[in-house]
C-alpha cells in the first residue's frame, strides 16, 4: 500500500466548518484504501453532514465487516465532542500497520466517525461574534423575535459570552468575602450589605428600568429529543421538534444507521461532566434486558478503566430533575436497534480543580463556597486568569453601566481549555478500539 503524507491536525483548537472539510478529505487523498468521507445528509441550513468510513478495502467492503460507530457535537457549543472523534480518526490512520489492535480493526472491522452531527449549531457557537445554541439553528417552537427580555450574546466584541453583574439592593448576588471576584448566593434573611443582580451577558429588549427576564433561545431545537425512541411533543419534552426525526441532521443520522445494520456498537461523545453514561435513559436496570445490562456494564467497567472516568447509568445517577425521564434521545441506538451504546460526557472542570467530592448534575445545583475557590485557584493557577474572567466596567445601551466578567464557559466548563483538549481526546482511543474488537465476524469454514 502506497501512503501519502497524512495531514496533521491540531488538538487544541477547534475547526470551523470549511477547515474541517478540508482536513477530513486530506486524511482521505492520504489514505484511500483505508478511508473513505460521504455526506450523509444536509443540514438546516445546507452543510453537508460528513461520515468517514475506514476498513481495509482489500479485505473486503466495508457494510460485510461487523462496524462501529462514534458522533460528536450534536450539541452546539460541545465542540471538543469533535474533537474526540478527530482524535480516533488520526489514531486510526497513522498508527495502521504499526499498532497491532489497530490493524487488526481495520483489517476485520469497519469504523463509521461523524466528527460534527451538527454543523450549524458548531458554527454559530465558534463565530467572531458567537452565540451558544443548544442544538440547531432553525428557529423552533416560534419564528417570532421575542417580545421583551434579555437574549444572550457577546456585547463587548471580546468573542466571549459571559456574565454581567449589576449592582441593585435587592440583588440575589453578592461578593464572596475570601475573594471578591467570585459572586456567591445571598442568604435568606440577609440584609445592609452590597447585593447585585447577576445574568448573562446580552441586550435587552423593551427593557423597563426594573425587570429583566432571560429569554429562551429563539433556536429551541435539542436534536437529541428529535430520536425515534420514546420521543414526546414539546410540552412534554423541551426541544423534541415537530414529530420524531422532524429535523434534518437527526434524519441523516438515523437514515445511516438503519441502513447499516452491520453497526453493533456506538458511542455519542457530549461535554460536560467527565463520565460515561451507559443506557437506560427511560428505565431502570431492572427493567433491562439482563443479558444486555450483563455486557454493557463489563463493557462499561473497561471503558471506566481505561479512561479514568466513572460509567454511571443515566436512570439511577445522570437525571437534571430527579423528577424527568429524558426521552428522544441517542439512546435510539440501543433501545430500538439492540447495539451498544454510550454517552460520553467529556472534560470535568470540577475535578480539574481537585474537586472530588460531588455527584455530576447535583454539584451544579448547589455546592459549598470551598469548591469556588478551588476552582479560581485553577484558572488563575493553570488557565492563565481566563477560566473565570476578571470583572471589567461596561456601559450597557439598556442597564447603563455594568461589569462584564465571571466564568467562561465556552471555554472552559462546556470544553476544556485549549491546553488540555488533546489529553481528554486521547482517554478513549483504546476503549472503542476494545468495543469494535468485540464485536462477533461471520466467518466461513470451508
Amino acid at each position: 500500500m502506497t501512503e501519502r503524507a497524512l495531514p496533521t491536525p491540531r488538538f487544541d483548537t477547534f475547526y470551523r466548518y470549511d477547515d474541517l472539510t478540508k482536513l477530513l478529505f486530506a486524511y482521505v487523498e492520504a489514505m484511500p484504501t483505508l478511508a473513505a468521507v460521504q455526506s450523509m445528509g444536509k443540514s438546516y441550513e445546507g452543510r453537508d453532514i460528513w461520515v468517514v468510513t475506514l476498513t481495509n478495502v482489500a479485505t473486503g467492503a466495508a457494510d460485510d465487516k461487523p462496524a462501529f460507530w462514534a458522533d460528536g457535537n450534536i450539541h452546539a457549543a460541545e465542540l471538543t465532542a469533535s474533537t474526540a472523534v478527530l482524535y480516533f480518526l488520526n489514531e486510526l490512520l497513522t498508527k495502521y500497520g504499526r499498532d497491532a489492535d489497530i490493524t487488526r480493526l481495520l483489517d476485520t472491522r469497519t469504523v463509521y466517525l461523524c466528527p460534527r452531527l451538527n454543523p450549524d449549531g458548531a458554527e454559530l457557537a465558534l463565530a467572531d461574534r458567537p452565540r451558544h445554541i443548544r442544538s440547531s439553528t432553525r428557529r423552533y417552537p416560534y419564528d417570532e423575535e421575542p417580545v421583551e427580555g434579555l437574549t444572550a450574546e457577546d456585547i463587548d466584541g471580546d468573542g466571549r459570552v459571559l456574565f454581567m453583574r449589576v449592582p441593585d439592593p435587592h440583588g440575589t448576588w453578592k461578593k464572596c468575602a475570601q475573594d471578591p471576584r467570585l459572586m456567591v448566593a445571598r442568604e435568606p434573611g440577609e440584609y445592609a450589605g452590597e447585593y447585585y443582580r447577576l445574568m448573562p451577558e446580552g441586550l435587552i429588549t423593551h427593557y423597563d428600568g426594573l425587570h429583566v427576564n432571560l429569554n429562551r433561545d429563539v433556536e429551541g431545537l435539542d436534536l437529541n429529543r428529535n430520536f425515534p425512541s420514546g420521543w414526546r411533543q414539546e410540552h412534554e419534552q423541551t426541544g423534541a421538534g415537530d414529530y420524531p426525526t422532524s429535523e434534518p441532521e437527526v434524519k441523516a443520522m438515523v437514515d445511516f444507521i438503519v441502513g447499516h445494520p452491520n453497526i453493533g456498537a456506538a458511542i455519542s461523545y457530549h461535554t460536560h461532566s467527565g463520565v460515561i453514561l451507559r443506557p437506560m435513559g427511560t428505565e431502570s436496570d431492572d427493567d433491562m434486558i439482563p443479558e444486555d445490562l450483563w455486557s454493557i456494564k463489563r463493557f462499561s467497567e473497561i471503558g471506566a478503566k481505561t479512561t479514568g472516568y466513572p460509567a454511571i447509568s443515566i436512570w439511577h445517577d445522570f437525571k437534571y430533575h430527579p423528577k424527568d425521564v429524558i426521552s428522544g434521545t441517542q439512546d435510539w441506538v440501543y433501545e430500538h436497534l439492540g447495539a451498544l451504546f454510550w454517552v460520553v460526557e467529556i472534560w470535568a472542570p470540577n475535578k480539574e480543580a481537585g474537586i472530588t467530592d460531588y455527584k455530576w448534575v447535583d454539584w451544579y445545583r448547589e455546592h459549598p463556597v470551598e469548591d469556588d475557590l478551588k476552582l479560581i485557584k485553577w484558572s488563575d493557577e493553570h488557565c492563565g486568569g481566563q477560566a473565570h474572567v476578571a470583572w471589567k466596567p461596561f456601559q450597557h445601551p439598556q442597564l447603563g453601566p455594568v461589569e462584564i466578567g465571571g466564568w467562561d464557559k465556552m471555554n472552559y466548563w462546556r470544553n476544556p481549555p485549549p491546553h488540555l483538549r488533546e489529553r481528554e481526546a486521547a482517554r478513549f482511543p483504546k476503549w472503542m478500539t476494545t468495543i469494535a474488537l468485540s464485536l462477533p465476524k461471520l466467518e466461513l469454514l470451508r
